[in-house]
């Protein structure tokens, strides 16, 4: 069970799960979450983390809200919910937010290099926060705001990994092409990966846009990415 840690960040302290591994690897990956929030979908990949040896934060970046919301994934306004929620919360306070987690994970004994990990709203903010400070490696499941953000691709060093479904409502093909072509002029390795028949948050289980097939597709190239980059080791070693 993860436990509920405090980030000292720029805008006041903010509460994190902190998923401890029971074999530490030597690395960190903080996870940025959904518009839907740490949900029960976020743990259980921070916890899939933790069970490969990382460390996992989480930052409750909604915890920033004046009023915190209460997301129903069974509840059929589920999507709307969370898109509420997200435009309620400013980015740039949540970039702080995010960049002062990879502070602190850093900052623990036994952590080498962190990694950071988003998806959907949390993918594009990850872009942005590895553009911010320094990580050793990004995996971003459909950025949602990375379009508007490609300006940015210059400044993130660190090697990354996007995953795209070629299904995607949000981010339609052309707009995945100028992002693929905007980041070509990253410092960094760039890896492209995209899901035929997929749509955006493929890789949620609970949501209706949940496809099976890509997610049990790109978490086994994730987990790989991070061995490489963060461990130093082939994916299958």
């Amino acid at each position: 069970m993860p436990e509920t840690v405090q980030i000292q960040a720029p805008d006041g302290d903010l509460p994190a799960l902190r998923f401890a591994p029971s074999s530490p690897n030597g690395a960190g990956v903080v996870v940025v979450q959904e518009i839907f929030g740490v949900s029960d979908y976020i743990v259980g990949r921070c916890q899939n983390l933790a069970d490969e040896g990382y460390v996992v934060y989480a930052p409750i970046l909604y915890d920033r809200l004046p009023e915190k919301p209460v997301l129903d994934p069974s509840s059929p306004d589920y999507l709307t919910q969370g898109m509420t929620a997200s435009r309620g919360l400013d980015w740039e306070t949540a970039a702080r937010d995010v960049v002062a987690a990879v502070a602190t994970l850093r900052a623990e004994s036994g952590t080498e290099k962190v990694g950071l990990l988003g998806f959907c709203f949390g993918g594009g903010l990850a872009f942005n926060v590895a553009a911010l400070t320094d990580v050793d490696a990004l995996v971003s499941y459909y950025g949602s705001a990375l379009p508007r953000l490609l300006d940015l691709a210059p400044q993130v060093t660190a090697p990354q990994l996007h995953h795209w479904g070629t299904r995607d409502s949000f981010i339609e093909g052309p707009a995945q092409g100028e992002a693929r072509e905007a980041l070509a002029t990253s410092p960094g390795t760039v890896q492209w990966e995209v899901y035929e028949g997929a749509g955006h948050a493929f890789d949620n289980n609970q949501v209706p846009f949940h496809h099976p097939t890509a997610s049990a597709a790109a978490w086994p190239v994730t987990l790989g990415f991070f061995a490489s980059h963060l461990l130093g080791r082939a994916p299958n070693e």
